[in-house]
């Protein structure tokens, strides 16, 4: 009966190396050895394209005829060969996205932070260059205003001078008088002393001109000097421009327009200029004209000169009024010739200020040319970065595909045996010694187990067995895989099976004041809670409601019912009803459910339910679990960038301990528990069993259970079953019960056809 079975379970051995977990390791290692022939077909496989990864996913496996279940398997070792090369390459696809996303995030960030500081700086430096302009307006109507005053001067002057022409044509005329009419000398030298105070009126008005163009030049000096160190100021906040305009690229068209508007000024300024400049070569024309004026006057006042020394008697102080004037020409023509020179200064720095113009304009052109290389090489890096985001969103979906079909291949429904560590003498009633073993093959190494009774050993193989020394780290490895499927949007259900005693709370709930014993509820919500921490950065906001009941005596208690705490008979005769809707949800009325956002939020409700849960004493268990304890989390993930949503549910049992009624010596409220919970474990194993054959109606009303898990127990969702076992002889019957039942379970087929699985006694 031994090598029967042995035959059977040779074709579970390939399937069984999908698992990661370092108790199957060696097994995988040592199949691939025995297939070296066919799996070295698979070597260098390379998923060049999306078609390549469609036909693998499209490939169906089949067998020489029905029954050739070595060489399916075969078939389908090196198809989840292909997978794992295919997983592989596509995660490092999406780390490597992921990376050169991150880059060009932080890339984009710090170019929009320089610009941000560069645009501030710019709008400054044009706000002080508004400010100079305003200032130089200012200065220039200041000085076209001196011009005017200077003009309406050089008026006075003229018609001083005309004066002065006059007075001397009128001597000459007396002059001639005095040779003819000697008598009249007296009323001549009367004319001759008016004459004299007019000269000497027109000298004072000589002096004052002067004094006024000495002001005027003092004036232009000032004005020279200010502008010198109004040019500097500005050569160096240009430069200072300069080298900011080198180091970074302005990227807004405000500062072109700022630009045309100072160019307008600047032109403007440029024409007022010239303006200037012609109204200087008029004045110098003028003053031309005023020296020739006087040069041609100048032989008159030397005949004047000598008639008037003939004349001394009569005018002996007019040579030294006429001597004092022409000192005071001469120094007028002086100023005039330094003032031309203030010009001609003024002019060249005129000059060296429209050169300086011309290179800003220059190099203004240049900070625009260097701000569209850079504004495009920014749109270059946000169509990067959109590419990557799109890539990252296509090996998202293909991993979850991808995922499915490994968790699909490797059974919708999955059993996990777990062996529980002998307990002290004092507390084993009397046990002899352990009566489960592990077969040392390599085939059944790691999923195999014997158990002893009556001198006769019974075999069997799940698809993972854990014995007495593993730990609860290594239990949750092996699970991982379906918590993530939760997150994918799957129907995820594990639950715990197994005699009292056998250690279920402890898998499923484990020892919460010590880390390293936390069981399988609390460590999968770890990771649920991490892993959408994780995936915000892809555009993923989740919503996770949280629910607990226990079902006791066929009825359904809230856990985390307010009223509970305060009066617990309340909670238990309130009626809750189960509903299921089209889309497959559960739905229990009333009952409490929980917005939690982290992990302390769902610790603190698992320590609530834990103290409502209902637990009794028997012969067999101090503690006993006397209800099916369960805790439901929803999963709601809207992913607004690809406009994806996904839904899943999340259930973990732990189911009440399998006892016979002989073995608890359960009386009166014990009994009925006994009974009620060996009743709805009975009809778990028909619905099971029904799935299993296939049968048109399957009884999933028989109990509340069934009932609460019958979209778990279908279509593409995944369940785990861990039986639990005690080790001691004593407990070989109930160990030899879970067993089976647990064989039958590994035999039921949901959404894909499951691979045969067998049992050996």
């Amino acid at each position: 009966m031994v090598g029967s079975a042995t035959k059977g379970l040779a074709a579970r051995q390939a399937l069984s190396c999908v698992s990661d977990s370092p108790n199957s390791g060696g097994v995988c290692e040592l199949a691939a050895a025995a297939q070296s022939s066919d799996a070295g077909s698979t070597d260098g496989i390379v998923f060049g394209s999306r078609e390549d990864v469609e036909r693998l996913l499209a490939e169906k496996m089949k067998g020489k005829n029905k029954h050739d279940y070595k060489g399916k398997s075969e078939k389908m070792i090196e198809y989840i060969k292909k997978l794992r090369i295919c997983i592989r390459r596509y995660m490092e696809l999406n780390d490597g996205y992921t990376e050169e996303v991150e880059k060009l995030r932080y890339s984009l960030e710090t170019e929009e932070k320089r610009h941000d500081e560069i645009e501030f700086q710019m709008r400054s430096k044009i706000k002080e260059l508004d400010a100079t302009t305003w200032e130089l307006q200012g200065k220039n109507l200041f000085l076209q205003e001196q011009i005017k005053k200077e003009v309406s001067d050089k008026l006075v002057a003229i018609e001083s001078h005309e004066n002065e022409r006059r007075t001397r044509i009128e001597v000459e005329n007396s002059l001639e008088s005095v040779a003819a009419e000697f008598e009249r000398v007296t009323q001549e030298k009367e004319c001759m002393s008016d004459q004299l105070k007019i000269l000497q009126e027109t000298n004072r008005r000589l002096q004052e001109y002067n004094t006024s163009l000495q002001h005027y030049n003092s004036n232009l000096q000032n004005e020279a000097n200010k502008n010198g160190e109004t040019i500097s100021r500005l050569q160096k906040e240009k430069s200072s421009l300069m080298e900011n305009l080198a180091s970074t690229r302005d990227h807004t068209n405000s500062l072109k327009n700022q630009l045309d508007v100072s160019r307008s000024s600047q032109q403007d300024a440029i024409k007022q200029n010239e303006e200037l400049k012609k109204d200087v070569n008029f004045l110098r024309t003028e003053l031309q004209l005023v020296r020739d004026e006087r040069d041609n006057l100048l032989p008159q006042v030397k005949n004047l000169t000598i008639e008037v020394d003939n004349y001394k008697e009569f005018a002996g102080k007019s040579s030294k009024d006429l001597d004092s004037i022409s000192t005071k020409i001469i120094a007028l023509e002086e100023t005039c010739a330094s003032q031309r020179e203030q010009i001609l200064l003024l002019q060249h720095q005129l000059a060296a200020s429209r050169d300086m113009l011309k290179r800003a304009d220059l190099a203004t052109i240049e900070t625009m040319t260097e701000y569209e290389d850079q504004k495009r090489i920014i749109k270059d890096l946000q169509d990067r970065l959109a590419d990557s985001e799109c890539q990252i969103v296509e090996a998202e979906k293909l991993r979850k595909k991808l995922h499915n079909t490994i968790l699909e291949l490797k059974g919708n429904i999955r059993v996990f045996c777990r062996v529980r560590p002998l307990l002290p003498p004092t507390c084993s009633n009397g046990t002899d010694g352990a009566v489960v073993s592990y077969p040392t093959s390599l085939e059944f190494l790691g999923r195999g187990i014997d158990l002893a009774q009556n001198a006769q050993v019974y075999s069997f193989a799940f698809d993972q067995v854990f014995n007495h020394e593993a730990s609860q780290e290594d239990v949750f490895v092996e699970i991982s895989q379906l918590v993530q499927s939760a997150l994918d949007g799957y129907k995820v259900c594990i639950f715990a099976y197994g005699q009292t005693g056998s250690g279920k709370t402890y898998t499923m709930m484990g020892n919460p004041e010590c880390a390293e014993q936390s069981g399988l509820i609390p460590r999968s919500l770890e990771q649920i809670f991490q892993t959408s921490q994780s995936l915000t950065c892809q555009g993923w906001k989740y919503k996770m409601q949280a629910s607990t009941l226990e079902i006791y005596n066929e009825t359904i208690r809230d856990l985390l019912s307010p009223i509970r705490g305060s009066n617990p008979e309340a909670n238990g005769t309130k009626q809750y009803t189960i509903k299921h809707d089209s889309n497959g949800n559960t739905v229990v009325s009333d009952l409490t459910i929980v917005d939690v956002c982290s992990m302390e939020e769902v610790s603190f409700l698992l320590q609530q339910a834990a103290q409502s849960r209902s637990v009794g004493r028997t012969q067999m268990n101090d503690q006993s679990s006397r209800s099916h304890f369960v805790f439901t989390l929803r999963i709601f993930g809207v992913n607004e960038d690809t406009e994806q949503q996904v839904q899943g549910v999340l259930n973990l049992i732990d189911l009440a301990g399998s006892e016979r009624l002989a073995k608890s010596g359960s009386t009166g409220d014990r009994l009925r528990e006994t009974q009620a919970i060996n009743k709805s474990l009975s009809a778990l194993s028909d619905v099971i069993y029904a799935i299993a054959k296939k049968d048109d109606h399957v009884p999933f009303r028989n109990s509340k259970l069934t009932y609460l898990l019958q979209p778990c127990l279908g279509g593409d969702s995944k369940t785990l079953m861990f039986v639990n076992i005690s080790p001691e002889a004593s407990s070989a019957g109930e160990s030899l019960c879970s067993l089976r039942f647990a064989a039958r379970v590994n035999s039921c087929e949901i959404g894909i056809p499951r691979r045969q699985t067998l049992t050996y006694s």
